[in-house]
């Protein structure tokens, strides 16, 4: 079957009204990323280039364009921690994505409760159903392919403590949907949530 495709080399542009890129790959979980600077000020961000990537070691990662604050906090302390968003806390999340001076506090700006995690200085967000508290095996700047660095750092994470809502493990099972997470996709403005009755079952052969 014959397709009409719409061609584009990304170097050149893609001659669209917005970036097609992050559209197609996703919709992406999002990285609700909590640090603390050496000075002890928190901040509080959502990345959505995240994702896992490891299960031994538990390793996750986001991606920041730009060296923000949560990678200069992380690569300062060796400390991270993820939280899950959800529908419910939407709104919340977005307004942690607003540009602020460093010494702005995003847990206050957008009236989230930080609470103390175990093994790290970072607080979770009381309000999120699901947190991961991290320490950071690596932080590497991205290359293109020319070996150019770009004004992209990927910050990983190992997952020493996790913090689960009890209503969300069923029969022993974490139950995905339950939590409503939501999920970045393209354009400015477009996310979406997971709800069950869009799941589907498929084993792998």
């Amino acid at each position: 079957m014959t397709q009409d495709m719409h061609y584009y080399e990304p170097a050149a542009g893609h001659g669209l009204a917005h970036d097609p890129f992050n559209s197609i790959v996703g919709p992406r979980p999002i990285g609700w990323i909590a640090t603390r600077s050496p000075e002890g000020v928190l901040n509080l961000a959502p990345y959505s280039f995240f994702n896992a990537f490891s299960y031994t070691p538990a390793l996750i990662g986001f991606s920041s364009n730009g060296y923000k604050d949560s990678v200069r906090n992380a690569e300062a302390t060796g400390e991270f921690v993820w939280n899950l968003a959800t529908r419910p806390l939407a709104e919340k999340m977005n307004l942690s994505a607003s540009i602020v001076p460093h010494e702005v506090d995003e847990f206050d700006l957008a009236g989230l409760t930080p609470v103390a995690s175990r093994l790290v200085k970072p607080p979770r967000v009381g309000e999120s159903p699901v947190a991961f508290e991290c320490k950071v095996t690596q932080i590497v700047r991205l290359k293109n392919k020319d070996g150019v660095d770009s004004e992209s750092w990927m910050t990983f994470g190992e997952v020493v403590a996790v913090h689960i809502d009890k209503s969300l493990i069923k029969d022993g099972v974490y139950d995905t949907a339950a939590a409503r997470p939501i999920l970045r996709g393209g354009g400015p403005e477009a996310y979406f949530e997971i709800t069950e009755d869009r799941m589907f079952r498929m084993r792998r052969p």
